[in-house]
Formats: structure tokens, sequence, C-alpha cells
């Protein structure tokens, strides 16, 4: 039961903004941070470019998502490992 309440909490975290916001435009922090280094810098010409940009917006999503889940994934196991070794070494 608790983990069902959990899970809805979460769902309306992330529910409730888009209907508070409905017309927002939810941009990132990099293209924020552009604008305020154009703004505060004007000369300022960036040292490093990317050497590939991804062809849409979606794909750069995927990518990033695919990221998230292989970040997770790997805590996961990290987080697994560490309790069934603690769970058999403390049965020897």
């Amino acid at each position: 039961m608790k983990n069902l309440f959990l899970l809805l909490f979460v769902i309306l975290l992330a529910i409730i903004p888009l209907f508070l916001q409905g017309n927002a435009e939810f941009a990132g922090a990099d293209g924020q941070a552009k604008g305020m280094i154009g703004e505060l810098a004007p000369n300022y010409e960036p040292w490093f470019s990317s050497f590939w940009e991804p062809p849409s917006g979606e794909i750069e999503s995927l990518l990033f998502s695919l990221q998230a889940a292989i970040g997770a994934v790997f805590i996961g196991y990290v987080i697994g490992f560490g309790r069934a070794r603690k769970k058999y070494q403390s049965k020897d």
C-alpha cells in the first residue's frame, strides 16, 4: 500500500506542473546559460564545440533517457550486489 501511494505521488509530481503551466516552455539549463553568457559577455567565444549534434530533439531526449537508464541499472546492480554480499556473509 505504501509503495502504491509513493508511486501515485511521483506520478502527480510529474503531471501537475504540466497542467499548472500549460503553455510554458520547459527549456534546459544549457540554453539559459548560453543566453546569460551572451548578455554578460557579448565578446565571449566558446572554447569547445560538440563534435556531433543530434539530428533532432527527440533523438537527443532518447539518448539522455538511455544514459539515465544505464546509470539506474548500474546503481541498482551495485546496491543489489552490496546487499546480497552482506546477506550471505552474515550467514557464514
